[in-house]
């Protein structure tokens, strides 16, 4: 079903596949007559060559890119905005699209949802941008229909920002580093290895593409075989499936922790920008002749079944066949995971789901950016045609991704099928994705074609002592399952006939609607604000010496943004740096805050200039055992702040309030095994905050100790590959710390404290 093959690859003319082995450059002479090396060869990927085109440098091994369109949605624009007029923005320098996807339902907060939208349109006209009005478009729908190009490449500030189906080089990250292409600076990385996904076969009726994208997921997320990389889909099965489908499977590549994606495009991707209107933004790409791959991922098609991620993780995967074989043994499993996951704090069960031997679900969604698609509600509508979900517990609920497909739903009958049977239809709107609506009650299991399955982000607060979970599911076969009144069920069984419509979209229905400078900017349009959107406080650059206190400790494998910074209920303080850094670790860590905001104090003590044990004694005794081997340490010289440690942290969301909440607190760094993603890594440098590497194993310190990094200033200006440190108790205990790699750039910005006090500099 699925091979990761362990050494790189060639690929001969995208069809014949010659592993990287001792017999390659025979077999490569052979095949095609000559046998490039492979950094030759690696020069003949796709990504290869939409990177080589978009780079500024003259070194294709340091990449400073310059992206074509840039697009954020409403739980992250105005705090983007808000840093770049900071920091001297005057117009936007290419198009940029802001989406009301997520904001758009809100049962809290008066005003404020509809304040944060105000101020995007009023932006948009300002700067020169283009606004979404909420419920039209799921950001990443909207620039699938009318933002993707072949060959292009877009910057977003949601991680789900992957377009490469459609022949578009897209990358999810937090908003600084759109800040640095709303001013006219680059996105600077290191070339990124890219690894083939080679596909085979034809899907079987009834697996859909969140069957397949779960299929990696499984096979790839925990040993890191794409971490940070391209994921590149090459091979004859390509041409297999719709449009549609590879967009579903090109969205959940996020979940790999890969850096991006790109695929091979064809007519299927041609007659996708025909229907929408856009025929010259088709681009034809193969790779060359003879492309090398650092890894290979080779996927049948025809062998992939219906597939189930079970909480709390979208890697997780068992087949649905599977997990009703070994029912028990694996609900034992999940439960046993699911308390590593959620401390123990509250009592996790499916087992009790179980009735005469078959899993019952309570709810079934199918949304968002993955789930919202043509086909895989059309397909949802044919298993659905003819039963009923049921009068009982169980409820359905279909978002399509946007009016348009709303629209052509309506008009081919589908919408009239479903809500016969007693699903329910809602307008575009991300929230089943990250718990803003459709919170399953305590104790409730729900499947769902969207995109994360993380604890909590259903919209449960586990703070409150509530649980309810997710599994992630294709449309198909949460259609079988609704067909079934909640039994789980795969699509498969399904014994009837897929009526496949083609789809008409309407281009009238975002031109009568949705706001578009043309890229001209008015700088006489006065920005709306609203009561609850402030500026971000001031931050002080990074001083000669720091004192840390440790203020949480997270053992989990991996710490996600959900857990870092919830998403759902605290969606509507996205605007308010200070009331959103109350939520911080609220659901992983309650008294994270309060411990923050202590150690906070003693650093707006120094600023004031006075000693920081004035307003912290219990940094008395810390700074009398420091100043033993180091005298000279006074408030003229030091900083002191807050840090966690967390094994693995930053997997999942691009947001960057995952990291600028902790620094609003105070927070000067993060100490960690290793860092998920590359872009959680990036929100703690744009944010001014250290991203201290330690060794995995025991750990010098606990949760509550004072650490003193002395010279972290002139270590960070002179590239210091060990980075001493010291526990703080009756003495001073050595260990090491590492930042990793950092470009010049990232080295300047945490010395002046954030990206902000940067560009102002």
């Amino acid at each position: 079903m699925i091979q990761l093959m362990d050494t790189g690859a060639y690929l001969v003319r995208g069809e014949q596949l010659i592993p990287d082995d001792q017999e390659a450059q025979a077999k490569l002479r052979s095949a095609a007559g000559v046998s490039p090396s492979r950094e030759e060869a690696s020069r003949n990927t796709i990504a290869y060559g939409i990177l080589n085109d978009h780079n500024t440098s003259d070194n294709m091994q340091n990449l400073r890119i310059k992206f074509d369109k840039l697009t954020s949605h409403d739980i992250t624009f105005v705090g983007i905005i808000q840093t770049a007029r900071a920091s001297g923005l005057e117009k936007f320098p290419v198009p940029y699209v802001l989406t009301n996807c997520h904001n758009s339902l809100c049962a809290v907060g008066g005003t404020i949802n509809e304040d944060d939208h105000m101020f995007g349109l009023t932006c948009a006209k300002k700067y020169g941008g283009v606004y979404v009005p909420p419920h039209q478009a799921v950001i990443h729908q909207f620039a699938r229909e009318m933002l993707s190009g072949g060959g292009k490449m877009i910057l977003g500030s949601d991680s789900h920002t992957r377009y490469g189906a459609l022949g578009t080089m897209a990358m999810g990250e937090g908003g600084p580093e759109l800040v640095k292409q709303l001013l006219c600076k680059t996105y600077d990385i290191s070339m990124p290895g890219v690894v083939g996904v080679y596909l085979t076969g034809s899907p079987q009726p009834g697996v859909g593409p969140q069957d397949i994208a779960l299929a990696i997921i499984g096979a790839v997320f925990e040993n890191g075989y794409v971490k940070n990389k391209v994921m590149e889909f090459v091979g004859p099965g390509v041409a297999n499936l719709s449009a549609d489908y590879r967009i579903g499977v090109d969205v959940m590549t996020t979940e790999t922790t890969c850096l991006s994606s790109i695929w091979k495009t064809d007519d299927k991707i041609k007659e996708y920008y025909d229907i929408h209107g856009r025929t010259e933004d088709y681009k034809e790409l193969n790779p060359g002749e003879i492309a090398y791959y650092d890894g290979m991922i080779v996927v049948e098609l025809d062998k992939v079944k219906p597939m189930i991620a079970m909480p709390f993780h979208p890697s997780n995967t068992y087949t649905i066949e599977e997990l009703n074989a070994n029912l028990m043994d694996i609900l034992d499993d999940v439960e046993k995971k699911a308390q590593v996951s959620l401390d123990g704090k509250v009592a996790f069960s499916l087992k009790d789901k179980v009735h005469n031997g078959k899993l019952y679900v309570d709810q079934g969604i199918i949304a968002g950016c993955a789930g919202g698609g043509f086909e895989n509600i059309c397909d949802a509508a044919d298993i659905l045609k003819g039963h009923s979900t049921g009068s009982d517990a169980f409820t359905l609920s279909v978002y399509p991704a946007s009016t348009p497909i709303y629209m052509e739903l309506a008009k081919n009958g589908t919408l009239a099928t479903l809500l016969e049977t007693g699903a329910v239809v809602k307008t575009a709107f991300c929230g089943p994705c990250f718990g803003a609506g459709d919170t399953p009650s305590n104790n409730g299991f729900s499947i769902r074609h969207s995109t994360r399955n993380f604890p909590n982000r259903e919209g449960s607060k586990i703070q409150d002592g509530q649980i309810s979970s997710v599994a992630l599911m294709d449309a198909r076969s949460i259609a079988a399952t609704a067909a079934n009144k909640g039994y789980l069920t795969a699509a498969t069984e399904f014994a009837g006939e897929y009526t496949h419509p083609v789809y008409h979209f309407d281009r009238n229905i975002y031109a009568n609607r949705v706001f578009d400078s043309k890229g001209e900017a008015d700088p006489s349009v006065e920005i709306q604000f609203g009561p609850n959107i402030k500026d971000w406080p001031d931050m002080p650059g990074l001083t000669e010496n720091m004192i840390l206190k440790v203020v949480s400790e997270i053992h989990d494998p991996v710490t996600t943004t959900d857990e870092l910074i919830p998403s759902g209920e605290t969606s509507s303080f996205r605007s308010n740096p200070l009331g959103l850094a109350e939520f911080t670790l609220s659901r992983k860590d309650p008294d994270y805050v309060g411990r923050a905001k202590e150690v906070q104090r003693a650093e707006k003590a120094i600023e004031a200039g006075k000693s920081p044990e004035e307003a912290l004694p219990e940094l008395k005794s810390v700074l009398d055992v420091i100043r033993e081997s180091y005298p000279e340490i006074d408030k003229t010289n030091v900083g002191v702040g807050s840090t966690i440690f967390a094994v693995k942290p930053g997997d999942g969301s691009a947001r960057e309030q995952a990291a600028s909440c902790q620094k609003v607190l105070g927070g000067w760094a993060n100490i960690a095994n290793e860092y998920a993603t590359k872009r959680y890594r990036s929100n703690l440098i744009n944010w001014g905050m250290l991203p201290f590497l330690i060794p995995s194993g025991d750990l010098p310190f606990k949760n509550g100790d004072y650490l003193f990094v002395p010279g972290i200033r002139k270590a960070v200006e002179e590239k210091a590959e060990v980075i001493t440190a010291y526990k703080v108790s009756d003495t001073l205990t050595k260990f090491e710390l590492s930042l990793g790699d950092l470009t010049d750039d990232e080295r300047e910005i945490i010395l002046k404290g954030c990206l902000i006090n940067y560009y102002r500099s």
